[in-house]
């Protein structure tokens, strides 16, 4: 049971990793511009949903349900991502035209 209990711990702990890189990643989708921005705030808002379950289940074990239970909406963002991705994909700029006066190569 030993054991057990320190693959739960460690579990908890790899959770505050998982949300931490949320952030970044949320935060370089908002700034793209390929995708919608409203998946960078959700990936956001998915990092510290993470951050708070995690951190409730290692500090306060009895209160670990609940608080996953609070921030269960908030672990959408992941979710929505990965659908846009498959369904929509990423829409780039399209490319500035030529310089004036350039002529292209042959």
């Amino acid at each position: 049971m030993l054991f057990l209990n320190v693959h739960g711990y460690g579990f908890d702990v790899a959770g505050i990793f998982w949300g931490l890189w949320l952030f970044p990643l949320g935060f370089l989708v908002y700034r793209s511009r390929f995708l919608p921005r409203i998946l960078g705030v959700a990936l956001m808002a998915n990092c510290f949903a993470f951050l708070i379950s995690s951190l409730t289940s290692l500090v306060l074990p009895r209160y670990g349900a609940l608080a996953h239970g609070w921030m269960r909406p908030f672990h959408f963002g992941e979710q929505a991502f990965m659908l846009w991705l498959l369904i929509m994909g990423a829409k780039p700029k399209p490319m500035a035209s030529p310089a004036y006066g350039a002529t292209p190569a042959q």
